[in-house]
Formats: structure tokens, C-alpha cells, sequence
């Protein structure tokens, strides 16, 4: 695909990117409101009132925000000014906003043009009808409320320092804002879902409003610079679904130089013109891959494939949830890759889109997962639910995601064993998340108490490979297992369900703790003293789960030491705490469960030492 990045042009979403997008990050005025009187004392129309900086996007609790102030402040104010971009007649400026958390209202030259709620999904506003002459005053009231557990939070602490697992809060903007001229008539989401087994892609379009005529939309498909697929079809409502045939995937025997795979990450590019009375053009891409599961196994283009992942909390010292730089994102995905996964588990956030784009140009395979709230409530589901509409909203065309968790052992949902009003809510985002999409596998409730689930996914953070291997080596034993009590002391699969053929996955394991730091807090499952013990138990580990017939994939943890949790493969800097060679190594052993990956590995060995072969003694 075309690499918008290589000219240092990376777009807020480059899954749907329109030419000459302006910039509004840097630095803004700034303001707590800690007793929240800025809205009865109109703080949109006063400047004085903002007599600080924060840099955006970065949260006002971290380092390079400039202000570092991590107690409550539930209530915080924005202000900056800006020249409005040239327009011609028949166009529109949106405003947009990657993520805001928790709740924003948004004023613009002392008028409210709009409100959101949901602290991890964008929104965009359409403002021309506020634009003035010369300079454009903009100003953000951001409302994060620290100690109220029925937001969805994730890993931010309720608690004003971090405790156990969780971590300073990041509050207000903490991703990209920027400005975007289109016309009056305009698309808002482009969704593209291949069916390789049908050869087509299935294209969903929504517009911003009904053609007042029908209006013709055009899309292309491409790859290598090779035309795929023209299709041009006659919009009547603000709604289109059709399917696009894409003949070359009809040989099954020369497609596979198509499909996406973390080894061969092809990308098709995407071009939509929607032909109004002003041409909206947008720049997409799509991978060729399918993804499912089916005979006790993940299934990849319709074959069983090994899932090596390892959790990502990707938070970062200086910036929290916010990447430091775009370049963070890139270099994030590089080094799990280099330690030898194929895959990330994000956890309990939902990531930059230019982490899932570097995940889908450089191949690495994603599972997307709620941030959580902790409280139970009807407000609780509301919001959990509404958000996480939004974010497979924006996210549903990224060939890099291949399963959606709603729901991690049971944060939100404590008593779901017990309660039938939590075990429906559990159940009904597992239906409400395949309504939405169909194409990907989705776990009810990541690590134990699952209800309906593709993939019966299970949490065990025994200290050595033999406590592994006693629960997941043989089939008797895995039933049991899933049937009864887990190793939380948890039940995991509820109600009776039968288990069929969905995989066993272990999705959280190790967590070990190496070198914590003296003289303060720290969070690990195991803990190791030295290099040589780390490895030792890494391979001990790993060795174990290899060896495992019945087990599907897994997810280690974690990537990175994160605040206290001092039990990442990487510190808090991005620093290997064993050499990358040594990871990969550990990462890559052939898995039991899929024997191609041990002939394959013999014949790559006997390659090597053919063409490079070693004295005998």
C-alpha cells in the first residue's frame, strides 16, 4: 500500500484519510476547574481564565504535557485560536478529536457547537456555521470524574497514586485534534470486510446525512499499482451496504501473493469517491485475510495458526495512555515483533489508529478489548456499551484485528457467577459485538466466568511450566478445567455451555517480576533475581506451553514494566532485559498443537545447515 508515513504525513486515521488535514496539537491554554463553576461563569468567554500551557495531546497528569499534576481534578478547561482554513462555497469544517476522556463540550467563538461522552473513542463536529473573521477561539471543558468506578476506565486509578495493577489517570485530550475541510455532502466510515471464500470484499458506506439526489459513489481497489476491483453504485439514503468481486482471488492456487498475514503483511489500497456537487475523496486500505476459528483451533485464510502474543498495556512514563510521538507507536509494534510474537493483546484500552496501522503495514495480529468499569449499574452499561459501538466503529477494517474482547475477568461483572442480571449484560455484548461484525471471533469475558465465547480463553499465572502443564496437557484435564474451577479459583465457562470445538487459548501467563526496584512499590505474579533465572524461567515456561497438544495460542505477560508492575520483557524505557535474540528464540519453539510448525522448523534447519555447514569434530 502507499505509505502515507514516509514523508512524516501520518494522518490522525490513516484508514480514512482526506488530502490537507490541519494540524491542532501543541500548545493551548489551560485551566483547572475544580469546583466546576466554569460553565455558570462562562470560562468560554474568558481568556484570563487560562493563565496556564499544557501541550496537547498529552494528558495533563504526565511529564511532557508540561504540567505533571497527578491529584483530582475532575474538571479541566482548554483554549487555543487558530486561522480558519480557506473554503469555498458547498464546504463544511469538521472539527475533530481522537479521544477526550472522559466527557467534553466544545464552544467556538462563544458558541457550544457540540458534546461527547466516551473517553476512548473520536468524535467530529461540524463548526462552519460558528466561523468568524480572523482568529477562531476554541475552548474544551473535559470532565473526568477520578473516583467514579461506573466509567469505563481501563487501568486508571480510582485511588489518587497507583496501587496493585492500576496506574496514574490520563484525563482530558490525549489524542490527536485537527481540522478537516469537506464537502456539505460527505462520507463518515467506510467498512471493509473481505470474504475471501466468496472472492469479494464486503463495503459498508455511511454518509452525514441523506442526498437530497441520488449521488453515484466510485471505489477502487489496488495493489502493487495493479487495478483489483472498479465498482461505481447510485446513493439514495445516507446508508449503503454492497459487496465488491474481486476475481483474482478466485485462483486459489496464485492468491496467496493477496492475502494478509503477519509474515506477509499485503495491503490492498482503497479509493472512495463520493461524486456530489463537490467530489469527497478518501484514501483507505483493506488487508485480504479472513480470520475464525474451527476444529479446536485459530484459524488464518482458513488454516490453523499458532497465536504467540504478549499483553500491552502501552502506557508510557512520560505520557500515560498517549504515545510520546508517532513514532512511539511504530517502534512499539517493531519490538514485539522483534521479540518474536505475532500478536499483541491490548489491554484494557483501545489504541491510537496509528498503532493499529503500523500493526497492519508491518503485520502483527491484535486483539481490540474494552477498557472497563469496575461499578455495576444501568449507567455502567450504557456507557460501556455506547463505547464500544464506537470503537468497533472506527476500528472494524483493520486487517490486523482478529478478535474483540468486550469484557476481562469479570471487572465490572464481579458476581456474574452468581447473578443472572450480569450474566445476560455479559452475553448480550457478546451478540451485540458479532451483530456489529460477524468476520472475527469474540471472547465473551477474557480469562474466566465466560459466557458464550469463540475462544474459551483462560488466565493462569502458575509460577513454573509443571503447574501448566498439569491443567492443559491432556484433553481430561482441560475439560475439567473448563467445566469446574479454574486456577483464580474462578468457574470459567458458566451456566453448562457446551464446550464444541471453540480453541483453548492461555491469555494471560508469567507476569514475571525481574529486578523490582528497591525501596519501592512493585506488582509481579513471580519473581526472579538475575538474568540467568529470568531465562531459565522464561524457557521453563515457554518449553512447557509448546509442548501443549490442545492449546491453541497464548498471551504472555507483559510487554513493558509499567508503572509498579515491574513484569514486562522490556523496562519502562523499551530496554530488552535479555537480548533479542534470546526472546525470539524462547518465542519462536514449535508449537505441539500444530505440527507443520516442527517439520517446518526441521526443514529450515536442514536448510541452514546445508548452505552453511558446521566442522565435525
Amino acid at each position: 500500500m502507499t505509505n502515507t508515513a514516509q514523508a512524516g504525513t501520518l494522518a490522525p486515521n490513516p484508514q480514512f484519510q482526506r488530502d490537507n488535514w490541519i494540524d491542532l496539537c501543541g500548545s493551548w491554554g489551560f485551566a483547572h476547574d475544580d469546583n466546576d463553576i466554569g460553565v455558570n461563569a462562562n470560562w468560554w468567554q474568558r481568556p484570563e481564565v487560562f493563565d496556564r500551557e499544557i501541550v496537547v495531546p498529552f494528558p495533563p497528569e504526565s511529564e511532557l504535557s508540561g504540567l505533571r499534576e497527578t491529584g483530582f481534578h475532575p474538571v479541566i478547561w482548554y483554549r487555543r485560536t487558530f486561522a480558519a482554513p480557506e473554503m469555498q462555497t458547498g464546504e463544511r469544517l469538521l472539527l475533530n478529536f481522537g479521544a477526550v476522556d472522559y466527557a467534553a463540550t466544545v464552544w467556538l467563538n462563544g458558541q457550544c457547537v457540540g458534546a461527547h461522552e466516551g473517553g476512548h473513542v473520536p468524535f467530529s463536529l461540524d463548526v462552519t456555521h460558528v466561523l468568524g473573521s480572523g482568529e477562531q477561539v476554541l475552548v474544551v471543558r473535559a470532565e473526568d470524574q477520578p473516583e467514579d468506578v461506573r466509567f469505563p476506565r481501563g487501568k486508571q486509578d480510582w485511588l489518587e497514586a497507583p496501587h496493585s495493577i492500576w496506574y496514574h489517570r490520563t484525563s482530558g485530550i490525549w489524542q490527536p485534534v485537527w481540522l478537516s475541510v469537506v464537502p456539505t455532502l460527505h462520507m463518515t466510515d467506510i467498512h471493509l470486510v473481505p470474504d475471501l471464500t466468496r472472492a469479494r470484499v464486503r463495503c459498508d458506506i455511511r454518509l452525514n446525512t441523506v442526498p437530497r439526489t441520488a449521488t453515484n459513489v466510485t471505489i477502487r481497489l489496488s495493489a502493487r499499482g495493479k487495478l483489483l476491483a472498479e465498482q461505481t453504485l447510485m446513493l439514495t439514503e445516507a446508508e449503503l451496504g454492497f459487496d465488491i468481486p474481486v476475481p483474482q482471488l478466485e485462483n486459489g492456487v496464485h492468491r496467496d501473493h493477496l492475502l494478509w498475514t503477519p509474515e506477509k503483511p499485503n495491503l490492498v489500497d482503497v479509493e472512495v469517491v463520493l461524486n456530489g456537487e463537490r467530489p469527497d475523496r478518501v484514501q483507505s486500505y483493506l488487508g485480504l485475510r479472513s480470520v475464525g476459528v474451527g476444529a479446536k483451533r485459530f484459524l488464518l485464510n482458513g488454516l490453523p495458526y499458532y497465536l504467540r502474543m504478549v499483553l500491552g498495556q502501552n502506557y508510557w512514563p512520560q505520557s500515560h495512555l498517549a504515545a510520546p510521538g508517532p513514532d512511539a507507536l511504530r517502534r512499539e509494534v517493531e519490538l514485539i515483533k522483534q521479540m518474536g510474537f505475532n500478536g499483541v493483546r491490548i489491554h484494557q484500552k483501545i489504541e491510537d489508529p496509528r498503532f493499529l496501522y503500523w500493526c497492519d503495514v508491518l503485520g502483527l495480529l491484535v486483539w481490540e478489548e474494552m477498557p472497563s468499569a469496575y461499578g455495576f449499574s444501568n449507567s455502567a452499561i450504557e456507557r460501556l456499551s455506547r463505547e464500544w459501538m464506537a470503537a468497533i466503529r472506527r476500528d472494524k477494517s483493520h486487517p490486523c484485528i482478529v478478535a474483540w474482547v468486550p469484557l476481562n475477568e469479570s471487572w465490572g461483572v464481579s458476581q456474574i457467577a452468581d447473578r443472572p442480571d450480569q450474566e445476560h449484560y455479559a452475553s448480550a455484548l457478546y451478540h451485540l459485538t458479532k451483530a456489529l461484525d460477524t468476520s472475527r471471533p469474540v471472547v465473551s469475558n477474557d480469562g474466566w466466568e465466560l459466557v458464550e465465547s469463540d475462544i474459551w480463553s483462560i488466565h493462569d499465572y502458575a509460577p513454573d511450566g509443571a503447574g501448566l502443564t498439569s491443567r492443559f496437557h491432556e484433553p481430561a484435564d482441560i475439560e475439567e478445567m473448563l467445566t469446574g474451577m479454574g486456577p483464580a479459583r474462578r468457574r470459567l465457562v458458566l451456566g453448562g455451555r457446551a464446550l464444541g470445538d471453540a480453541p483453548v487459548m492461555l491469555t494471560e501467563f508469567g507476569g514475571l517480576s525481574y529486578m523490582p526496584k528497591q525501596g519501592e512499590k512493585w506488582h509481579g505474579y513471580s519473581t526472579v533475581a538475575d538474568p540467568q533465572d529470568f531465562e531459565a524461567k522464561l524457557r521453563d515456561i515457554f518449553s512447557a506451553i509448546a509442548a501443549m497438544p490442545h492449546v491453541a495460542g497464548y498471551c504472555y505477560t507483559q510487554v513493558t514494566d509499567t508503572e509498579q508492575e515491574v513484569n514486562g520483557l522490556l523496562t519502562e524505557h523499551r530496554e530488552p532485559k535479555l537480548p533479542f535474540k534470546t526472546l525470539q528464540d524462547i518465542m519462536s519453539m514449535p508449537a505441539a498443537s500444530l505440527p507443520h510448525e516442527q517439520i517446518d522448523n526441521a526443514r529450515r534447519r536442514a536448510r541452514q545447515a546445508a548452505e552453511d555447514p558446521s566442522p565435525i569434530d
